[in-house]
């Protein structure tokens, strides 16, 4: 019995399949069949019950995978020490971020550089929708965004910032407005609103059906500056949140009077222990 093992089990229970871990672990998943099959082999006992549609653990894999969770959170720890060893982290490590949310990781980043220079990290633009698959995939290490969900299967999230959203109008003319608005005003406004997938989207949709307010776009985009260059133009309004908002202070923002879409942000990563230089990462991001 071997890390690699202990490794693949516990991606088949936290995936919740075969093909699922094979994705998670960049291995065909006949590798993964095989290195399970091999197991129960040695241990003599079956890890997990197998049917047309799902895989769920036996008690021998409830009690096998526990035991390895710690194994592996050890061997961790004690890569960990041995690279602190060394004095510097090197490799590469993929981040995951929503538009719009550069200027709140790039602090964290430049701390980050200054530290571990030998470090090279390649920021990926990922809509919200796509982000927790990726993090499964390998495709991203690391992911900031505007997620709802405080949990997700196999990933850890933790709230890096909350924030009511505001309504951005023209500096001039018909839609600028000198006072707070309701849900069911803004929805009388031309609006201008992100594809679906987007953070903003899904925080102003859920808002909406909250209310029970029915509401129709007229400019559909995905770029927060195009956004912007639609409102500043007269041609709409557009909710965002004010850490968004700001990067165009020359259109006025309003407050909802109440039931204010909320705005919340994510960083995420998988379950388990983390590459040393992703640990690193995640220390600076949530100083």
């Amino acid at each position: 019995m071997d890390l690699r093992q202990m490794e693949v089990v516990v991606a088949v229970a936290e995936e919740g399949g075969f093909s699922a871990a094979a994705r998670r672990l960049h291995v065909v998943q006949s590798a993964v069949s095989g290195t399970v099959r091999a197991l129960e082999r040695e241990l003599d006992a079956r890890l997990f019950h197998r049917t047309t549609h799902r895989v769920s653990l036996t008690p021998a894999g409830e009690a096998f995978v526990s035991a390895a969770r710690d194994t592996l959170r050890a061997a961790g720890e004690a890569r960990l020490a041995v690279e602190r060893t060394k004095g510097e982290l090197s490799g590469e490590i993929t981040v995951g971020v929503m538009q719009g949310l550069y200027t709140g990781v790039a602090p964290a980043l430049a701390r980050f550089h200054r530290e571990h220079p030998a470090v090279v990290v390649r920021l990926r633009q990922a809509p919200t929708g796509g982000i927790p698959q990726e993090l499964r995939d390998g495709t991203l290490d690391l992911a900031v965004g505007a997620l709802d969900a405080p949990q997700a299967r196999g990933l850890v999230s933790r709230v890096l910032a909350r924030e009511e959203m505001v309504l951005v109008t023209p500096a001039t003319g018909p839609l600028r407005t000198e006072r707070p608005v309701t849900l069911a005003e803004t929805a009388r406004l031309p609006l201008v609103e992100f594809s679906l997938g987007w953070g903003v989207r899904h925080s102003v949709d859920r808002a909406f059906r909250a209310c029970s307010v029915e509401r129709t776009a007229v400019f559909e985009v995905n770029d927060v500056l195009g956004a912007a260059d639609l409102v500043r133009h007269g041609l709409g309004v557009c909710i965002l949140p004010p850490s968004l908002a700001a990067h165009f202070p020359d259109l006025p923002i309003r407050l909802f009077v109440e039931h204010p879409p909320t705005w919340t942000v994510r960083i995420v990563h998988l379950r388990g222990e983390c590459p040393p230089a992703v640990t690193a990462l995640l220390r600076h991001m949530i100083k």
